[in-house]
């Protein structure tokens, strides 16, 4: 069985600072010598692109997984705008309610069509906070 070749030691240094500092793509490449086309060509190597879609991979898992954390937050956060002095601000978080379950509906669509064992769970809105909602839009118009 052939053995897998290794990434050298500055593909590996690219890689750790790509994602892991907060350097964006031009300064890692001016950092460590790498000119556009031999950071390019990387890409052509099998074993170089592995590594990158893995911590690639890796990061979107964290951003979900915040997302995720956070989502009810958001959630009371838009709602107590609801409530908001201004009238502008109150205006487009009653929008972003009536909306955001349509929006959470077509991704869990997207999702059950990608991967069927996973399920999203629509939260509705109560009574109270719907009368809330038609209370502001009412006013607004």
């Amino acid at each position: 069985m052939a053995r897998q070749r290794q990434l050298d030691q500055r593909q590996i240094d690219v890689l750790k600072d790509l994602f892991g500092s907060e350097l964006d793509e031009q300064r890692v490449l001016e950092k460590h010598r790498v000119r556009r086309n031999t950071y390019d060509r990387w890409f052509a190597d099998k074993v170089f692109a592995a590594r990158y879609n893995r911590h690639l991979n890796g990061l979107k898992r964290r951003s979900e997984l915040l997302m995720a954390k956070n989502s009810c937050l958001a959630a009371s956060k838009l709602v107590e705008l609801t409530t908001s002095g201004k009238e502008e601000t109150a205006r487009k978080a009653c929008i972003d309610i009536i909306t955001l379950p349509n929006k959470i509906s077509e991704e869990v669509g997207q999702a059950k069509k990608t991967d069927k064992s996973q399920e999203k769970v629509i939260a509705e809105l109560s009574p109270e906070r719907a009368s809330r909602l038609l209370a502001v839009l009412a006013e607004d118009g």
